[in-house]
């Protein structure tokens, strides 16, 4: 029997209990894969991080779903920067590199003038792939009609390090009829079955925000929706570059919204950089301690 202690970080939020919930293990690197899997299914949240050594950079952070592991999770790598330094775990480090399974990417810390603890994270390089499935289908799947999609902007996998399908939507109250039946992604989504759906739109609450969106996750991951996404957004923004505003060289700093369907509050601000056909992703957040809770493990 093995106890482990778990800090629980809502992401994307200043305000506990809003934003992304993700669970923070700190001595990863004492458990085997098999344990941290067990850890993740029995914390329950849509991620789990397990920060553990790297030989190639300052550390390597691992992350894993209820049902399996990924490749890289911005809300939870948020959680566990922020956990790392407010416990004084990395010193007067603000920049530093993270191993992931989507690569190493550099990580940059600011402390703003009323304390807030800012993380920005390079995203891996955009990448986009053809969805060729049912539009029928696919709408029927997240309880919408064909007609609720945005008629000019392409359905498309994308991917800053974890591939998601994203779906243009036309107006912001259809969000509110969303009812995802994620058991049926994986027949509809032939070309890449394990990929969430992440539906959104140019319409928002917020009159300050860019963007509105949801996110359902795979069948495979044990959960069902993802309160605020950092890897989705990073990716939105680089949809938002290539098909929305595709004149525009240099920076744009955009903001998502995710959240408020279910009783959720978040924000990612989204950097996009543009040099003639290379386009660089940063998203940038923080986080809250909310509390810390034991795990005990069977084995």
């Amino acid at each position: 029997m093995k106890t482990i202690t778990v800090y629980h970080y809502d992401a994307f939020s200043r305000e506990p209990y809003m934003g992304n919930p993700a669970g923070v293990v700190l001595n990863g690197d004492d458990l085997t894969d098999a344990e941290m899997q067990e850890i993740a299914f029995k914390v329950g949240f849509n991620e789990t991080a397990f920060p553990v050594k790297s030989d190639v950079a300052d550390l390597r952070i691992r992350f894993f779903t209820p049902g399996h592991e990924m490749n890289l999770c911005g809300h939870a790598t948020m959680a566990t920067v922020y956990a790392l330094k407010s416990k004084g775990l990395l010193g007067e480090k603000t920049e530093l590199t993270i191993e992931t399974n989507a690569g190493i990417l550099p990580i940059s810390i600011n402390t703003a003038v009323d304390g807030e603890i800012l993380i920005t994270m390079k995203q891996a390089p955009p990448e986009f792939k053809e969805y060729t499935g049912s539009k029928e289908d696919l709408a029927n799947s997240i309880g919408l009609k064909e007609s609720d999609f945005h008629a000019e902007l392409p359905i498309l996998y994308g991917s800053t390090g974890t591939w998601t399908l994203l779906v243009p939507i036309k107006q912001l109250d259809a969000f509110q009829k969303m009812k995802p039946n994620n058991k049926q992604f994986p027949e509809i989504l032939k070309e890449m079955p394990n990929s969430s759906v992440h539906p959104f739109c140019l319409e928002t609450y917020d009159p300050n925000a860019d963007m509105h969106a949801r996110h359902f996750s795979s069948p495979y991951s044990g959960t069902i929706e993802d309160a605020v996404t950092g890897t989705a957004s990073g990716v939105m923004g680089a949809f938002y570059a290539k098909y929305i505003n595709n004149n525009f060289i240099g920076h744009l700093n955009l903001i998502v919204e995710q959240g408020q369907e279910i009783e959720k509050d978040g924000r990612v601000s989204v950097q996009v950089s543009k040099i003639s056909e290379s386009v660089d992703i940063q998203i940038i957040g923080n986080a809250v301690y909310v509390k810390e809770f034991e795990i005990l493990l069977e084995n």
